[in-house]
């Protein structure tokens, strides 16, 4: 049988703030997230499965990345929780704001690393995390690929 590739898209919105940069992104900004979510294995051949011809069904792989991701960081704001931002952070808090504390910068590129950490916890043994595309403006994007891991 052969290996497949299956791949389901993914919008959030999510704040954040780049502590130390020398750009505008060191401001609280947010963007329109597109996350797209590439995984591979070989389809089930039991033809009394449920599943029968599928690599993972699309509703258990949009499961996954909506408890792990997109429930998670929608309409949050995210700081590195290393950074003076925390006071910042603590005052949205208690202002009843969705606030989540990373411990890296939180850029596309570390998102996406710790996104794919978070996806290939949750699947099942048989099915492999291909790749990963976080999409953050309609022109930028940061991919990670198990193959380069």
């Amino acid at each position: 049988m052969s290996t497949i590739r299956i791949t389901k898209q993914f919008t959030f919105e999510t704040g954040h703030a780049l502590y130390g940069y020398d750009g505008k992104c060191k401001n609280v900004h947010g963007h329109s997230y597109k996350l797209s979510v590439t995984v591979i294995g070989k389809p089930i051949t039991d033809k009394n499965n449920v599943k029968y011809g599928m690599v993972i069904d699309f509703s258990d792989l949009k499961k996954i990345v909506k408890e792990e991701i997109v429930d998670v960081f929608d309409h949050a704001t995210v700081f590195n929780k290393n950074t003076p931002h925390i006071e910042l952070a603590k005052e949205l808090k208690q202002r009843d704001h969705h606030v989540i504390l990373v411990n890296y910068q939180p850029t596309s590129e570390n998102m996406v690393i710790d996104f794919a950490e978070k996806i290939k916890n949750r699947l099942p043994a048989n099915i492999t995390l291909f790749s990963l595309r976080l999409q953050e403006t309609e022109s930028s994007f940061a991919e990670w690929f198990a193959s380069d891991n």
